[in-house]
């Protein structure tokens, strides 16, 4: 490990905004970042914030057009890229679309000289850009930051773009330190507050608010510590960082869980005789553990809790690089209850948190005692909620309530209603535990849908697809993904994919069965390897007709009950465009990609 202190980290920032200022750029221009997490990221982060610039983050796998479409857009002055391989984006790019771009970093090698030729303006390795402003005075940065008020754009966050081009959220500074300090005296108090010896990995996405909150800013205030995962984080190197780090506070979003809770499952079915029979004496205990836990409950640990801990959770939490988490959270996309109560079982609580991108990340949290499975938790102190009489949206208020989407003035109204209110665009509920003291809803938050993926049948029945597809996925262990089809339908049909092996070079699904799928096709007596082979089999077809049944017997209504299904070629997945870089599904583009086979669904 290489460590960098506060004071140097602080320098090395303000010795970046020294270069930006060389530049002669006007202030609150824009620096675009394109990298892996690193020091180097933050470092351009911050610097540009010291210098009375902004921030706006690109995602790593976006296309050339995409990173064309946000600088332009965006009129970044600068862009720091990590490597040649970024660069080799902005080397295809027509030079007269980015007409505001004076100048390219690249952190973490010399620049290609094929790719340069290609570009119009100077492009610097890290050291070099250092080096231009040592010309520049403390004073002019002092001058500079002396500009930056409250209410200033801070970062630009550009949304995934699930429904269309991506949008710039205006985050001014007051949202982040006022939403940061929220978080970290309300949820973690005295007497245990957190501190200097906390620390956290960063690994997932910082042009995300939820990762920008986390590793930069949170760090930032009570002066913990961020450690930077391997690029490769996400491949499988994840786990080993952090038995090596032990982050006291660890965010994943579902997916992140959903894999740790199949590596873990494939170990358990390995297991056999007494020790198996541990195992699941312990899980008992711990589901008796979590529900004790839970608001309204008498809280305390169950009878064997002791032993079940000694034996089995203290062992599972070291293996994960757990065992000093003292909190450990999920956002960003819906996480199904089964895998909530997983990680509950082996007294591991994955806390809930419901916001987006326009309320700087949170807007309710579950945490220690203030928890419920299946829950977001509550709404943050200091903000107001309500849910429309008209269609049960989320609505809501407060001063971690972004400026608006930059250069969108018709697309920020649209997201507020006559209040005031920012429209959420998810169906929530709220259960009876309000607090007599805060006005409006205020009890625990459960989302039921997002409003433009509801699904009204030809019969005009309102559907939430996801709570369907989280039910599917749970009594079938074998399937990946599960997409509800059904607007303006008779009936609702789905699309599914099986669990595949992932190309650990390219992140590209191959066609071969994972462990999960496996199991079951030993379960089921299928002798298929590959997806070609399993969508062929009856016993494969039998497996998902009564695993669908199961799933139909639980729902609200015979209008959401699923008829029939498809099993899709191809994994769906971020580099085909049918995931964002969250992993949330875009399900216009799968609905898209597989029309003919869903209309062929519905010929009869």
């Amino acid at each position: 490990w290489k460590f960098w202190t506060w004071e140097t980290y602080y320098q090395d920032c303000r010795a970046f905004a020294k270069s930006l200022i060389s530049l002669e750029l006007k202030p609150f221009s824009i620096v675009n970042i394109l990298g892996f997490n690193s020091p180097e990221w933050l470092i351009s982060d911050n610097g540009a914030i010291v210098g009375g610039f902004i921030a706006a983050g690109i995602y790593t796998t976006n296309s050339a057009e995409a990173c064309q479409y946000i600088s332009a857009h965006s009129k970044a002055a600068v862009v720091v890229l990590e490597d040649n391989k970024q660069l080799a984006k902005y080397a295809s790019i027509d030079p007269t679309s980015l007409p505001d771009l004076k100048a390219i970093v690249i952190w973490l090698e010399d620049p290609d000289p094929k790719h340069v030729s290609k570009l119009k303006i100077p492009v610097y390795t890290w050291a070099n850009f250092l080096k231009l402003g040592v010309n520049i005075t403390d004073a002019q940065i002092d001058k500079n930051s002396a500009l930056i008020k409250p209410g200033n754009c801070s970062t630009l966050i550009y949304t995934s773009g699930t429904t269309g081009p991506p949008k710039a959220v205006m985050i001014s500074h007051d949202n982040i330190t006022w939403t940061v300090s929220n978080m970290v005296l309300n949820y973690f108090p005295e007497p245990n507050p957190l501190n200097t010896t906390d620390k956290v990995v960063s690994y997932l996405p910082l042009s995300h608010i939820a990762a920008q909150l986390i590793d930069i800013h949170v760090t930032m205030l009570f002066g913990g510590c961020t450690y930077f995962c391997q690029p490769d984080a996400l491949k499988g190197s994840l786990t080993a960082t952090m038995r090596d780090v032990k982050p006291t506070v660890f965010f994943g979003v579902p997916r992140v869980w959903e894999k740790i809770q199949e590596k873990m499952a494939q170990m358990g079915r390995a297991t056999t005789g007494i020790k198996s029979y541990i195992s699941m004496w312990a899980k008992s205990v711990g589901r008796e553990n979590s529900r004790l836990a839970q608001f309204g409950n008498s809280g305390g640990h169950p009878f064997g809790y002791g032993c079940a801990n000694s034996l089995v959770f203290s062992k599972i939490k070291e293996a994960l690089g757990l065992d000093k988490c003292r909190a450990a959270f999920t956002a960003a996309a819906p996480i199904s209850i089964d895998t909530l109560n997983y990680f509950a079982s082996l007294d591991l609580p994955v806390f809930e948190v419901f916001g987006q991108s326009e309320c700087t990340g949170p807007h309710t949290v579950g945490i220690h005692s203030e928890w419920i499975i299946g829950t977001c938790g509550r709404p943050m102190l200091g903000t107001h909620s309500k849910l429309s009489k008209e269609n049960g949206e989320l609505c809501y208020t407060g001063r971690h309530i972004f400026q608006g989407y930059m250069y969108m003035p018709d697309k920020t109204a649209e997201t507020f209603d006559a209040e005031g209110y920012l429209k959420s665009g998810d169906v929530g509920e709220f259960d009876e535990h309000d607090k007599p003291d805060v006005p409006g809803p205020s009890g625990f938050l459960r989302i039921t849908g997002r409003i433009k993926e509801l699904i009204i049948t030809a019969g005009g029945e309102n559907v939430p697809p996801v709570l369907i597809e989280n039910e599917m996925k749970a009594n079938m262990v074998a399937l990946s993904n599960v997409i509800v089809i059904g607007d303006k339908r008779k009936y609702l049909t789905m699309l599914v994919t099986l669990k595949v092996d992932i190309d650990p070079e390219t992140a590209i699904p191959t066609n071969k069965l994972a462990a999960d799928a496996l199991f079951v096709a030993g379960q089921i007596g299928s002798t298929a390897t590959t997806v070609e082979q399993a969508a062929a089999d009856p016993l494969w077809a039998k497996y998902i007709d009564e695993g669908m049944k199961k799933s139909n017997s639980r729902t609200a209504s015979q209008a959401q009950t699923v008829q029939k299904w498809k099993i899709l070629p191809v994994e769906l997945s971020e580099k085909a465009g049918d995931l964002t870089p969250t992993l949330k599904l875009k399900r216009n583009v799968v609905q898209a990609k597989y029309a003919d086979l869903i209309e062929k669904l519905y010929e009869d």
